[in-house]
């Protein structure tokens, strides 16, 4: 007869295989449910192609302030990364604004990149494209899901697909102050430390303040920058209505 050993949360399990078979599957579902909220996390960005330094991405207590400070017509963004949805279907997104007309045209916008398999399909979810809820403190939550979309008459499709990438930004003169950033209902706020979201911010001795990444000199941090700027490029483009 094969000994029984305390019950584990409440249960009685079969010492041997039965028992460590239990055990594993508690450790991994446990550590897949850290390694998803470790995932979730917002990385500023600027797409500034031209130099001209007037787009800026920060984010301070609890809040992503974008800020676009030349025309519309100029092709330069700024925005912040969302990552933690990599493989999933997209299901729903959101936002709250310091007040309603932050909203300016398709501006603040989530872009979503899903893939079907064989092609590769980017859903532009502006803040005009859903009516908000005004809080209380006067701040207005737009929140992106089927219902949402459909109610103000289906302006946009749903995204379909798995998410590759996503994207907050804004791309209109003017600002924007963002905060309590989800995907698929998971809250989303920077890492620790990100790299520059500006070439100004590695001059003067400046690269040296970064703790992730790190750079050995001014040079190594501008080219990261270059590189992480690009990738946005085909992301970032205009989308006003």
């Amino acid at each position: 007869m094969v000994p029984r050993a305390a019950g584990i949360n409440g249960r009685d399990v079969y010492e041997g295989g039965r028992m460590k078979k239990v055990i594993l599957l508690a450790a991994v579902a446990a550590a897949l449910a850290l390694a998803g909220t470790a995932a979730a996390a917002l990385t500023p960005w600027t797409y500034d192609p031209g130099n001209t330094g007037c787009p800026s991405s920060s984010y301070s207590g609890g809040v992503l302030h974008l800020v676009k400070n030349c025309a519309t017509a100029t092709n330069a963004s700024a925005g912040a990364s969302v990552t933690g949805g990599e493989g999933q279907a997209f299901s729903s997104a959101s936002f709250t604004l310091a007040n309603a007309s932050q909203c300016q045209g398709g501006s603040p916008r989530f872009n979503i990149v899903t893939s079907n398999g064989t092609a590769s399909t980017t859903y532009f979810l502006g803040c005009n494209n859903v009516t908000p809820t005004v809080n209380g403190d006067g701040t207005a939550t737009y929140t992106f899901d089927s219902a949402s979309i459909a109610a103000a008459g289906g302006q946009v499709p749903f995204p379909a697909g798995t998410i590759t990438s996503v994207d907050v930004l804004i791309d209109v003169q003017g600002t924007a102050d963002l905060s309590n950033i989800t995907l698929n209902g998971q809250a989303q706020v920077p890492v620790a430390s990100t790299g520059p979201t500006t070439k100004q911010q590695c001059k003067h001795g400046g690269w040296a303040s970064f703790a992730s990444p790190t750079f050995k000199n001014q040079g190594q941090c501008v080219s990261w920058y270059e590189h992480h700027s690009k990738a946005h490029h085909t992301s970032h483009g205009h989308q006003h209505h």
